[in-house]
């Protein structure tokens, strides 16, 4: 749970700035005004400039995070006569004025000589996150790598044409994150770039087991030594991961595929289905030191690698037609706990900012702020702020956007 008592009347505001902090908005409004500067150097004077200061780099902000709750297609639509338009937020500041920050907008202007680092632009951000997400938060034992939902707005891929879709950029990176699963607070967020020849490039997707083991590496590099308990999908999940998390005091349990998974190290005699009919319920047992491979069959073989549970522990998975299936323990933990995180997914993902950038640094700028925000609401409804307030997350993210634009309030807290 939070690490500090918030008080009774703590603001949306009060709890994105637990990562977001005034001295990470002062550096964004130097930098934007340096690169608008540097800019105008190279590519003649723009009249219409004048540099940004704080409060309208907090407005900007606030208009883009009002895209993650009223989904409409550009942010732009705030300012427009049509069903999107936000006559009430809309006066804070003009369209031309938004625009031009929208053009100068930076966290980092200038590359430094040393820097190969395709994320150079956002990394000095993201490692603030970071802090905030370690220092705000303690996460419980049991936690989930995954890759979040972040599609597009399923409604505007329902209505928007064939031609507008193919002119959306494909995104050029994969956004992985380490999840407590009893809350659904994101722990820690890994970026891997899609393209380049660096280790983490194109030549590494070749080799997916690698990749995914590298990013399992990533997201646990503060986890070590603390006895977390680690789910994993198919892509990550191998006996030579969980073998080197184990030296570090890390368990795992995770699903294991013949054709996704690096199945090194384990026997072909389970990996292979067996040829006489099974039941359901039924499982078969291979055991190596702490290290247990389970294949529990229901309607299809299901494989799983773990070393954070008792193969011998019975659990049972609850089907609201079939009544009670037998399990081996580490089965119903892996199937309670994924089912936490696609209830995380239904709820949070809708809220994820809509404005969809070509730069690829900015994609990952307004993803991680989302996921700040999602963080932040979590953090809300566990202090006793909520219980006075009791805001949805739409209303905790329009009540952040109006504290944004510095907008007042008239409407009852309750």
């Amino acid at each position: 749970g939070p690490t500090r008592k918030m008080p009774l009347t703590a603001s949306a505001m009060d709890f994105f700035q637990l990562f977001v902090p005034d001295n990470v908005l002062k550096n964004m409004v130097v930098q934007t005004n340096m690169y608008a500067k540097k800019y105008q150097e190279r590519f003649g004077s723009d009249d219409a400039w004048i540099d940004v200061t704080l409060t309208e780099m907090k407005a900007f902000l606030g208009y883009m995070i009002s895209t993650s709750i009223h989904h409409c297609e550009s942010v732009l639509s705030i300012w427009s006569s049509g069903f999107y338009s936000n006559k009430s937020i809309a006066l804070i500041m003009t369209q031309s004025r938004f625009e031009k920050i929208l053009k100068y907008f930076h966290i980092v202007a200038f590359r430094s000589s040393q820097t190969t680092h395709g994320l150079y632009k956002i990394q000095p951000f993201l490692d603030s996150l970071q802090n905030g997400f370690d220092s705000a938060f303690r996460p419980s034992q049991a936690q989930v790598l995954h890759e979040p939902l972040i599609d597009e707005d399923p409604v505007f891929i329902a209505t928007c044409t064939e031609r507008e879709l193919r002119k959306r950029k494909k995104r050029k990176f994969s956004l992985w994150v380490r999840q407590c699963s009893s809350t659904g607070f994101i722990c820690q967020i890994y970026v891997h770039l899609k393209e380049g020849s660096g280790a983490d490039g194109l030549d590494a997707l070749k080799n997916k087991p690698q990749l995914h083991s590298m990013v399992a590496k990533s997201l646990c590099q503060n986890a070590s030594g603390k006895n977390y308990i680690i789910f994993t999908g198919p892509s990550i999940t191998s006996l030579n991961l969980f073998e080197e998390f184990e030296k570090q005091g890390i368990y795992c349990c995770g699903l294991l595929s013949t054709r996704k998974s690096d199945c090194t190290g384990l026997p072909p005699s389970m990996l292979n289905n067996p040829e006489t009919p099974q039941s359901r319920g039924q499982y078969r047992i291979r055991m190596k030191g702490n290290m247990s491979l389970i294949c529990w069959y229901n309607k299809g073989h299901f494989r799983f690698l773990t070393n954070a549970y008792s193969p011998v522990q019975q659990g049972v998975i609850i089907k609201r037609k079939s009544g009670e299936i037998p399990c081996p323990l580490a089965v119903e933990a892996f199937a309670a706990h994924l089912s936490y995180i696609c209830k995380y997914d239904d709820k949070y993902s809708k809220y994820f900012i809509s404005h969809k950038p070509n730069k690829t640094w900015q994609q990952v700028f307004w993803f991680a702020i989302s996921i700040a925000i999602n963080n932040a609401y979590i953090l809300y409804k566990m202090s006793e702020a909520y219980h006075v307030t009791r805001y949805s997350r739409a209303q905790f993210g329009e009540r952040l956007v109006k504290e944004l634009l510095g907008v007042e309030d008239t409407s009852p807290s309750h």
